[in-house]
């Protein structure tokens, strides 16, 4: 377990703070994907199409990079911190669950951003809705493996301290 109590409470803050940032970038992200759904017929041509496209994009990478570079790090962190050797499986096997999301998320980036032809959007748009819904489910199991998970000890360690 960590070391003492306030170095757990800063990485316990650390690590929600964290995932609460992304959770609303998710948030956003999913906001933005429906504002794309609601259009009935693309247009190349239509200005606002393409920047909602273009901002749906962005998000939609920043989100996948955060995760990869941040969240996934910290909640690795965690179950290391909290010798969760369990957690610290499943949280792999998941990573290895979302990689092929990734990819789909940012080949579909790749192709908006190299053209102006719309026409399988509607298409692409609806399977990359069921990549981000599977997506998040296995983020959402991480999240509760290797952080969910650890509120226990961390309450009963702070009571521990504090006594």
């Amino acid at each position: 377990m960590l070391d003492n109590c306030q170095t757990l409470q800063e990485h316990w803050g650390g690590v929600n703070e964290i995932i609460d940032r992304w959770l609303e970038e998710r948030r956003e992200l999913l906001v933005k994907y429906c504002e794309l759904s609601e259009i009935d017929a693309f247009d190349g041509n239509n200005t606002e199409h393409g920047s909602k496209l273009q901002s749906f994009c962005e998000l939609m990478v920043d989100y996948v990079s955060v995760g990869h570079f941040e969240v996934f790090e910290q909640l690795a962190s965690e179950g290391k911190a909290f010798r969760d050797s369990e957690g610290l499986r499943v949280g792999a096997e998941l990573v290895e669950a979302i990689q092929p999301s990734t990819e789909a998320l940012l080949d579909f980036n790749d192709k908006y951003l190299a053209t102006d032809d719309l026409q399988t959007l509607t298409v692409d748009l609806s399977a990359i809705g069921e990549v981000l819904a599977q997506r998040f489910e296995s983020e959402d199991k991480m999240i509760e493996v290797l952080h969910n998970a650890h509120v226990p000890a961390l309450l009963e360690q702070s009571q521990t301290n504090a006594t």
